[in-house]
């Protein structure tokens, strides 16, 4: 499923208006990503060398319990930011540059706006 529902070459805000769908796909991610705890994951997959972090690692990264931590990791996915991949009995998380990528080309405004 395509969470952000936009065109394959995504508009610049400033080039075309979002229509219903696309807006109510982007607010989904931009919800997602207005957590803190959820931007500080985020921050730390991205961050990472290699392009993956071990599940073990985020939790030790919060004062949280796991089940939360599992909680913004599924919101995240879900809102497609991260995919997983699951070795023996641990998790491993990636960023998903498309989405990352849709989100940097609708925030693409030139400065003279």
């Amino acid at each position: 499923m395509e969470l952000l529902e936009m065109s394959e070459c995504s508009p610049s805000l400033t080039r075309e208006p979002l229509d219903a769908e696309q807006a109510a796909g982007v607010a989904r991610v931009f919800k997602a990503l207005g957590d803190p705890v959820r931007l500080r994951i985020l921050s730390i997959v991205a961050s990472r060398a290699g392009g993956e972090v071990c599940v073990c690692d985020i939790t030790g990264s919060f004062e949280l319990s796991q089940p939360t931590i599992s909680h913004h990791l599924k919101v995240l996915k879900e809102v497609g930011l991260l995919t997983s991949e699951r070795r023996a009995s641990w998790v491993y998380y990636r960023l998903v540059p498309e989405t990352l990528g849709e989100l940097s080309a609708l925030l693409d405004v030139p400065a003279t706006v």
